[in-house]
């Protein structure tokens, strides 16, 4: 069937092998994901019609539908009511190196937008004065907010800075990544103690970055030092666990 302006898969090269220990409907999934992975499903696309899609591989539509959600399950796609299945944004996969999200969103070409919850000054709790080397009480900034791309949620941030380290206006947060600030005024980071888990998402998490509550999210923490050794920023963020992924690069031990 020649491709048709209402239904993009039909440009695809779908093909399932019957004789494949593989089932059919994870062939079809494989496939769709890698089109959206290399872009040539682009975000925002709606799918064409299951029955379309199964009528011209010659597969049954409960079969189409299965690998149609486990790839809303993978959150590569997303099914709205009214308008139809549509392509989400592939996962950002992140090395696990000395990087911000913005960074790492701009690097990927995903216009990464910021929107600032909440910037204060405070007294440090007992454990951030100790993670940050300063005196129990002692000032710092309270930094959280919402990182964006595409208008879509995709992290909870939350920071603390000793206080009077830079400059923090609210225009220069919602239009910089928090590295970014620190390297305009200087500061060098030079390493970093990271910690990776897993947890479920509370009510005030879930409306915030559009997910059920309950729903599985990344944690992430770290402290960060610069060139000198002075602790400079401790992190405690919460990436949606279907937008994200952490890459690791193993050696032998020998």
């Amino acid at each position: 069937m020649p491709p048709t302006d209402h239904d993009p898969t039909a440009s695809l090269h779908l093909r399932v092998d019957r004789g494949s220990p593989v089932p059919l409907y994870h062939q079809l999934a494989q496939q769709l994901e890698a089109a959206v992975t290399s872009g040539a499903l682009a975000p925002g696309t709606l799918l064409g019609n299951e029955i379309g899609l199964a009528r011209r591989l010659g597969l049954s539509r409960p079969t189409v539908r299965q690998a149609i959600q486990s790839l809303v399950d993978a959150g590569l796609l997303v099914r709205r009511r009214g308008v139809g299945t549509q392509v989400l944004h592939a996962p950002l996969r992140r090395p696990l190196e000395l990087s911000s999200l913005h960074d790492d969103l701009e690097a990927a070409g995903l216009r990464p937008t910021t929107r600032v919850l909440r910037c204060v000054t405070e007294a440090a709790s007992p454990e951030t004065a100790a993670a940050l080397q300063l005196a129990e009480g002692a000032e710092v900034v309270r930094l959280e907010r919402l990182r964006l791309s595409h208008g879509e949620p995709l992290a909870r941030l939350t920071n603390h800075l000793p206080a009077g380290l830079l400059d923090l206006a609210h225009d220069r947060l919602a239009g910089s990544g928090l590295y970014g600030l620190l390297r305009e005024a200087g500061i060098t980071l030079h390493s970093a103690r990271q910690s990776v888990g897993a947890r479920a998402a509370t009510a005030e998490e879930a409306a915030l970055l559009g997910e059920a509550p309950g729903a599985p999210l990344l944690t992430m923490r770290r402290l960060s030092r610069d060139h000198t050794g002075r602790a400079v920023e401790l992190g405690s963020h919460v990436y949606r666990a279907t937008r994200h992924s952490f890459d690791f690069q193993l050696l032998a031990r020998r």
